[in-house]
Order: structure tokens, then C-alpha cells, then sequence
């Protein structure tokens, strides 16, 4: 397989070192993870079609360190879980002549991400496409120092990075809703969406979905990938 399609894969979990410890779920050909990051702001979930790979779950305790293992080799790799008895202990990845050795950990060490017991209802509903996504990224580069964006209504439907009720420097994104029902200005993590962002730039279009309980849902779909990612709003924005 492409090393480039395993890295991906990482990328849009591993959110920039946000995510460090995961487990690893293969099963036909699908690698596929579920996530939180250690604050509980942000889960997920991210799966890839067509992968071979052993079948079976294994815990990946230290994902910057594989990423790194990953990077002493070539593009064309073959993927090979070691086993002791039914348990997961090494994973030998190779390319040409050249390989290395990642150990497995314990899936009792991986946290368990929460489970969504209710998903709420999401009134309002963003277009995003590859402007948007670099407008963002661009602009959270801009304003290193914000930490939050926040979707503002009124005469038009706009995404505020470094937004207060004071004047404050700030980038204002015009975005194109398809239901607009947002019943007042609702903040969210800057840092987390721009990793969210920048792992998936290469999709061209997506749906931002906002609930005015204080949720943020993004779904990505593009070649052989699938992920979705849940934001929670963070205080109000002074």
C-alpha cells in the first residue's frame, strides 16, 4: 500500500498532536478509529476503504513516535501485525529492504472515547468548500494569539475568528447557510477547527452543522476516507 494513504489517515485523527493514543478497529479492508482529545472538547471518528491490514483491533499508545518511525521510509510500505497468542504486540512495517519495528500497546491503556447518548438537533447548517477551508487556515495563521471563532448571525451568516464584544483585530469569513436557526452568537475552539481543517483540505466540499445547544458537527468524506468530527462550544466570548 501507499505509505501517503496510511498518513493520511493519521493526520485526520491525530489532529496536529492533539490525539495521541487511539485504537485501531480493521475489518474488509476498512481502518477505522474513534477519538477524544485529553480536554474532552473534541471526539471523532475517521475511517479508510480499501487498506490491507490485519483484521483485529490494536492499541496505538504513542501515534507522534510511529509518525516518526513512518518517516525513515519509503512510499510503498506492507503493513504486518506480530502476534503473542490472541494479543497485538508489534506492528512491522516495510519498505524495500528497509523496515521498522512499532510496539503495540495494551487496549486497556487506550481511552475509551465518550459515546454521543443524545445526539441534539442541528438547526443550522454551513456550506464549506476549499476557499472557506483556506480562508480559515489562513486567518488563524493571521491571529496566532485567538483562541476561539464564533458564528455570528444577522444580515448575513458570517465565521469570526478572534471575535469579542469589544473592538478587537479580527478576520470575518461570509459563509452560505441552507438553514439558518441560530438563536444567538455561539463560540467554539479556534485551534481544534484549524487541525480539523487543515487534515481535511483536500475535500471540496462539506457541511458544517451547528446546534444551538452547543455542538459542532463536521463530516468529511473524499477518496477512500470518512471522518467526522463533534465540537463543543466553549464559554461565551466577552
Amino acid at each position: 500500500m501507499q505509505k501517503t494513504k496510511l498518513d493520511r489517515f493519521i493526520q485526520k485523527y491525530n489532529l496536529n498532536g492533539n490525539v495521541n493514543s487511539v485504537k485501531w478497529t480493521s475489518k474488509d479492508d476498512t481502518l477505522a478509529t474513534t477519538f477524544v482529545t485529553s480536554d474532552k472538547s473534541l471526539m471523532g471518528s475517521v475511517k479508510v476503504d480499501n487498506v490491507q491490514f490485519d483484521e483485529g483491533d490494536v492499541g496505538v499508545y504513542t501515534t507522534d513516535l510511529l509518525q516518526k518511525l513512518l518517516g525513515v521510509l519509503g512510499d510503498d510500505v506492507t503493513l504486518n501485525v506480530s502476534k503473542f497468542g490472541d494479543k497485538a504486540v508489534s506492528l512491522k512495517v516495510k519498505n524495500g529492504t528497509v523496515s521498522v519495528d512499532y510496539t503495540l500497546s495494551d487496549l486497556s491503556v487506550i481511552p475509551d472515547p465518550p459515546t454521543l447518548k443524545r445526539v441534539p438537533e442541528f438547526q443550522t447548517k454551513i456550506k464549506i468548500d476549499s476557499h472557506f477551508i483556506e480562508t480559515f487556515i489562513k486567518g488563524k495563521s493571521a491571529l496566532s494569539d485567538a483562541e476561539t471563532f464564533t458564528l455570528i448571525t444577522g444580515d448575513e451568516t458570517q465565521v469570526v475568528i478572534g471575535y469579542a464584544s469589544t473592538n478587537t483585530n479580527r478576520v470575518n469569513i461570509p459563509v452560505e447557510t441552507t438553514t439558518n436557526e441560530l438563536t444567538d452568537n455561539i463560540s467554539f475552539n479556534a485551534n481544534l477547527f484549524r487541525d480539523v481543517l487543515s487534515a481535511n483540505k483536500e475535500c471540496t466540499s462539506a457541511v458544517l452543522e451547528v446546534s444551538n445547544d452547543g455542538l459542532l458537527r463536521v463530516n468529511f468524506k473524499v477518496d477512500d476516507y470518512d471522518s467526522t468530527y463533534y465540537l463543543v462550544a466553549t464559554q461565551g466570548v466577552d
